[in-house]
């Protein structure tokens, strides 16, 4: 991996814990409440966490009794994840490109566009890969992306925040591939601002279908918010896919 992936140097700043962290926890754990009642795993299933940041959807999880493991490759999160590890919860510094267990899990999750990063498209491939591999037969995967099209209609282009006095200044735009994020951030630590610049990867339900049938997994059900509303493609926020790993 290139060492100077964007990824790996903003995932690992405090600047991006600080900036994206601030998030209403209520909300995610009601998403993830609502996502166990569709699901309904059974008491025990093992869960896999892709991208698991701070751990705070898999300690959700685990706190309803699953048996939860988190990955992810910023060093800096998994420390801070680290702290709340416990019997059914573990976590791990790991690069969701490269295989993790076979055939162990009963279900897997990747949130909040947590996808999408990488150079090429075999990379991609290779982290569906990976996913895929790490489920038992007829298991089921969740991801959520965001919907491209809803993004784009709805891009704020600038905008500002302040956080326990840390100024930043974002820039968002995209062409024909991908959305990106330009951060700058102004700390009165630091003489001059620091900068950093997100870019996701622009796939669409198709591009996930031909990206989940090459490794084994097949589309189930379709949804557009963290409602489980129906699917648009112009109308909807988001883009979650529920896919099941197939026997082959």
């Amino acid at each position: 991996m290139p060492t100077g992936s964007w990824f790996r140097n903003w995932f690992n700043s405090s600047y991006y814990h600080l900036l994206y962290f601030k998030r209403d926890e209520d909300e995610a754990d009601k998403f993830i409440r609502q996502l166990v009642l569709k699901l309904g795993p059974g008491s025990g299933s093992k869960m896999l966490d892709i991208a698991c940041g701070r751990g705070r959807h898999s300690r959700s999880l685990a706190a309803m009794g699953f048996d939860v493991t988190g990955i992810d490759i910023s060093e800096d999160s998994i420390k801070e994840a680290l702290k709340y590890e416990q019997g059914n919860l573990h976590f791990y510094v790991h690069d969701m490109r490269l295989p993790f267990r076979m055939n162990y899990y009963d279900y897997a999750f990747n949130f909040f566009t947590s996808f999408g990063y990488f150079r090429t498209e075999r990379e991609h491939y290779n982290t569906i890969r990976t996913i895929a591999q790490s489920l038992k037969p007829n298991a089921l995967f969740v991801m959520d992306f965001l919907n491209v099209h809803y993004a784009e209609d709805h891009l704020v282009h600038k905008s500002e925040e302040e956080i326990e006095g840390v100024n930043f200044y974002i820039t968002k735009w995209f062409d024909e591939t991908h959305f990106y994020k330009r951060i700058v951030v102004e700390d009165e630590n630091f003489e001059e601002p620091l900068e950093y610049t997100e870019r996701v990867a622009k796939f669409s339900l198709g591009d996930f279908n031909d990206m989940f049938s090459f490794h084994n997994l097949q589309i189930q059900e379709v949804y557009g918010d963290y409602e489980f509303g129906h699917y648009d493609v112009r109308k909807s926020p988001r883009l979650i896919m529920m896919a099941k790993k197939i026997k082959v």
